[in-house]
């Protein structure tokens, strides 16, 4: 099947999807060698850069993979989900366990490594998760986050950070969600005040053994609601 000359414009993009088009269409298989850039740049009627360019975008997107020496085969028909599109597909219980995984670990850590400046931010995130019992859900649950932040910040571990930082859009809108179907706030406005004070009490006084377990606590039975409220309206 010829591919057929590009139009002019970005040129590397449309050689790109022109190839994307052919892998997905089965004409070069998984496993199977591609042709080389000489070939596909005469079909494309485009430089060997533009193929060599378009064939990294390619493999940045996990459709290929060059073999040094053997040329460039094909390693998948549709493209590798990067890890925040993944999130935002997934579902909030899904994340929550991996969640689970994560802060557990960093509220351990945190009442391991917790520095002044990290206490003065602990009290002020639950100050703030307080001082946001009058507003809306959403407001609350973002000052909610925010304590949960400053935990996994004080753990001083940026691989962990950067995970809950990819977790956050996701939580948020799993748990606004969960206020609006519960109605937790209508009978408890300042809902798990007594679990995140514990939480960060324990950390401040550098007792892992108790931060960790307070919010594996406070996390589970989070995580027990959403379930049920997965169920409720599946």
């Amino acid at each position: 099947m010829p591919l057929g000359s590009l139009r002019p414009s970005p040129l590397v993009e449309q050689a790109a999807q022109r190839l994307r088009e052919q892998i997905a269409a089965g004409h070069w298989p998984v496993g199977g060698k591609l042709p080389g850039e000489t070939t596909l740049a005469r079909e494309l009627g485009v430089g060997r850069s533009t193929v060599r360019e378009a064939l990294r975008a390619l493999a940045g997107a996990g459709l290929v993979r060059p073999r040094h020496g053997a040329g460039v085969f094909v390693t998948a028909t549709e493209p590798v989900a990067d890890w925040p599109a993944r999130l935002r597909r997934a579902a909030v219980t899904d994340v929550y366990e991996v969640r689970m995984g994560v802060e557990v670990q960093a509220a351990r850590l945190a009442a391991l490594r917790r520095t002044p400046e990290d206490i003065t931010a602990l009290r002020a995130a639950l100050e703030g998760r307080r001082a946001a019992v009058a507003a809306d859900d959403a407001a609350f649950v973002e000052a909610d986050i925010a304590l949960h932040a400053a935990v996994v910040t004080a753990a001083h571990n940026p691989v962990l950070a950067d995970l809950f930082t990819e977790f956050v859009p996701v939580l948020r809108e799993g748990l606004i969600g969960l206020l609006d179907l519960t109605r937790l706030r209508a009978a408890d406005p300042g809902t798990g005040d007594h679990t995140h004070t514990g939480l960060i009490e324990a950390v401040i006084a550098a007792d892992p053994d108790t931060a960790a377990a307070t919010l594996r606590a406070e996390l589970e039975s989070t995580l027990g609601m959403l379930r049920a409220g997965s169920e409720g309206v599946s």
